[in-house]
């Protein structure tokens, strides 16, 4: 499971070029998430990332305020995940959690937060007028990966509608399209 520590490496390092890359004046802009603007989505992940470790052996030092510095926010928990996920020790330590069961630190960063942080750079750049480019390993295992839990994700409700795409879309366009995203 050390490849998650890379895979997380290279995942949110898009995201973090693509919140460097936002304008002063965007962080207000809609995003593509209903009720969102561009900061929302880096707070969604600054907020819920670490709540879902709470029992998890990880110090998340205060960062600053996603209001006041949303890519400073970003980048004080991306390395704190990144440290834990670099300490073999730390890493492959065991936490509950209550509704999904004991994880290992690496096994929940490579199941719940690489396929959150790759869609929401898309989301994130979006808003923000800009172009970005996926990895696309990571968007073919996350889409192959979703579609075969379409039912049971639907009914969740975290994801709207599959929007209809071309056939001859790519990868990108169909995951996009299959969080219920307009691409």
């Amino acid at each position: 499971m050390a490849e998650i520590a890379g895979r997380f490496r290279d995942v949110a390092g898009t995201f973090t070029e693509t919140a460097q890359r936002v304008p002063d004046d965007a962080w207000d802009n809609p995003a593509p998430c209903e009720g969102w603007v561009a900061r929302d989505v880096v707070g969604h992940m600054v907020e819920w990332m670490p709540s879902f470790l709470d029992d998890a052996p990880i110090d998340f030092p205060d960062g600053p305020n996603v209001a006041d510095d949303p890519v400073g926010a970003w980048v004080a928990l991306r390395d704190a995940l990144q440290a834990a996920l670099d300490d073999r020790a730390v890493a492959t330590r065991t936490f509950t959690h209550p509704h999904v069961g004991t994880h290992t630190i690496e096994d929940a960063v490579g199941v719940f937060f690489l396929g959150d942080i790759l869609v929401h750079t898309w989301d994130l750049a979006r808003a923000a007028g800009l172009e970005v480019t996926l990895d696309p390993d990571e968007v073919h295992a996350l889409l192959t990966g979703l579609e075969t839990m379409e039912e049971v994700l639907r009914a969740s409700g975290q994801y709207g509608p599959r929007v209809e795409v071309p056939a001859a879309a790519d990868e990108q366009t169909r995951l996009i399209a299959f969080t219920g995203r307009h691409p």
